[in-house]
């Protein structure tokens, strides 16, 4: 059996598939497998994988699941030590998963690790350097647009950008897998969120690298769904991550964050769709468990890093501006 299982979730992803199993066809370290799951594609994707790469794996959904119950079902396909999330519109350096493999095998409290995204349309800039959250209640891609060459160290993070992330299958059954109820958009931040709450590990390995096209099936940085989506998670991963006591501690940059976001969103024309997801979000608050007491400890540890974040947010707001 394979060590990893490597994940790739598709709606009509026709235009990126190709370079994505190319690439993993090229592989230096070639100890996994590949399984497709795909949301409901209308544009002759499957048959061709079925035709050109035979022996990936595909489980076809006749509908948009969405993202959260793809990956999932991938997980739950799998028997592998480590699964290996890997959005279609990518490409793979030829060490990717070599270096994230290695990364997992070293690190035995990592509950997973992932890749220096670089933008696929101008290589020069990174796109994701892992994910970070602040007590502003706002996710964020670390180093976006940044020069290639920056964050280049390993280090812990808050969480992995699930475009190209490994992780560990036996912690994932203690964390529970991607939460369902989210869809799409910040399920990877909550699921790491989730797993430093646990006393787990969340690494960057920029050694690991891929070139990303980014919004591939939402087809845009911001539109309707999306920014409905967003502002309906960015509540419950509030609501279930933190304690009451610090939600309260949280309250007033967390009140300024939500206003700030709504306020850039109105500027978009997208400011309805916004305040909808809002409102979903606090509707459906009572449905989401917060932190159990045995997590209280290492949810107040996390506390300075959602603090310092606030400034690292705020700085790079006004260096935009």
């Amino acid at each position: 059996m394979k060590s990893i299982t490597v994940v790739i979730p598709n709606l009509n992803g026709m235009q990126y598939l190709e370079g994505c199993l190319k690439s993993l066809s090229e592989q230096t370290d070639q100890d996994f497998e590949v399984l497709m799951i795909d949301n409901g594609s209308t544009d002759g994707s499957v048959s061709w994988v079925r035709a050109h790469y035979p022996s990936v794996r595909i489980r076809a959904y006749r509908r948009n699941t969405g993202f959260c119950k793809a990956v999932n079902a991938g997980i739950r396909l799998s028997q592998a030590e480590y699964v290996l999330l890997l959005n279609n519109d990518v490409v793979c350096d030829r060490d990717m998963v070599r270096r994230l493999h290695e990364a997992m095998d070293a690190r035995p409290g990592a509950f997973s690790a992932c890749a220096k995204l670089l933008q696929m349309s101008d290589p020069t800039k990174i796109d994701d350097a892992g994910d970070f959250y602040s007590a502003l209640g706002w996710a964020a891609a670390r180093g976006k647009g940044a020069g290639r060459d920056r964050y280049g160290k390993k280090e812990k993070i808050f969480a992995c950008c699930a475009a190209c992330a490994i992780y560990r299958r036996s912690m994932l059954e203690r964390t529970g897998l991607f939460d369902e109820r989210h869809f799409a958009y910040l399920e990877d931040v909550d699921i790491g969120y989730r797993a430093l709450r646990f006393g787990y590990e969340n690494w960057y390995i920029p050694q690991a690298v891929v070139y990303h096209a980014g919004s591939a099936t939402s087809g845009s940085r911001h539109n309707a769904f999306k920014v409905r989506l967003a502002a309906r998670n960015s509540v419950w991963l509030v609501r279930k991550n933190m304690p009451p006591f610090q939600i309260v501690l949280n309250a007033p940059l967390l009140t300024a964050g939500f206003s700030l976001k709504w306020a850039y969103f109105v500027r978009k024309g997208l400011g309805k769709e916004y305040a909808a997801g809002f409102r979903e979000g606090l509707g459906r608050a009572g449905e989401m468990e917060g932190p159990s007491s045995g997590q209280l400890m290492n949810c107040m540890k996390l506390q300075p890093a959602l603090w310092k974040n606030v400034l690292i947010q705020l700085t790079g707001l006004l260096q935009d501006s």
